[in-house]
């Protein structure tokens, strides 16, 4: 398969959970978000050089290369592992870059001021990741062999998720648990597969899993 013809059996993928497509480099910094969220997930590709409908208008200049460089190299921390393709279709050059997932999470992206945020990949978009994510990162670092207790605190967070589906705000003000052990604790159930997240009208919420939920009813 040439250049072109593979090119565009990227580009009609359209933009998913594992695909982005990026017109042009106008701000490293923004582009570390979307190498942050593509390392904290599942890995992805950027297709810089072509617009939102596919139109494969080209990268202008060798400074916007550079920039995509500084943006995976410079303003996230730690530094992910990026593949730059380079393609030239037509007169453009377009670049791929392959970001793998990252067994180092969480990845910043830095801002400006040198402030750090997590951001993973939900659908086609970057989404600031939640404390609970931050927390789910630390939880993986621990040894396998780690095992949870049931402790009071424990039972009392899952009697308040019961069967609904709640933010964090809402879980720790109907438990009354401070906030940082609510983070730490959901981090752990997540780990443990008794609760889930989902992201749902711009916020993530948090559930037990079925079985679990018939043991709290």
């Amino acid at each position: 398969m040439d250049e072109k013809r593979y090119l565009q059996s990227l580009i009609s993928e359209g933009e998913h959970r594992q695909q982005d497509f990026k017109y042009k480099v106008q701000d490293a910094m923004k582009l570390a978000k979307s190498v942050s969220a593509f390392a904290n997930t599942d890995g992805g590709r950027l297709l810089i050089g072509v617009r939102d409908d596919g139109h494969m208008s080209g990268v202008r200049s060798e400074e916007e290369i550079y920039m995509m460089h500084q943006a995976a190299y410079r303003y996230c921390r730690p530094a992910p592992s990026i593949k730059f393709d380079t393609f030239h279709v037509d007169g453009r050059t377009i670049v791929v870059a392959t970001i793998p997932p990252s067994d180092k999470r969480p990845v910043m992206a830095l801002d400006g001021d040198g402030k750090a945020c997590a951001y993973i990949r939900i659908a086609d978009e970057n989404i600031v990741a939640s404390p609970v994510h931050l927390s789910i990162w630390r939880e993986q670092q621990r040894p396998t062999g780690t095992v949870m207790a049931f402790t009071d605190t424990v039972r009392s967070l899952l009697e308040t998720i019961g069967s609904d589906r709640l933010s964090l705000n809402q879980i720790v003000h109907r438990s009354r648990i401070p906030r940082y052990k609510v983070i730490g604790l959901l981090a752990r159930l997540v780990r443990f597969h008794v609760a889930a997240w989902e992201y749902r009208d711009r916020q993530f919420l948090f559930s037990l899993c079925a079985k679990n939920q018939d043991a709290t009813s």
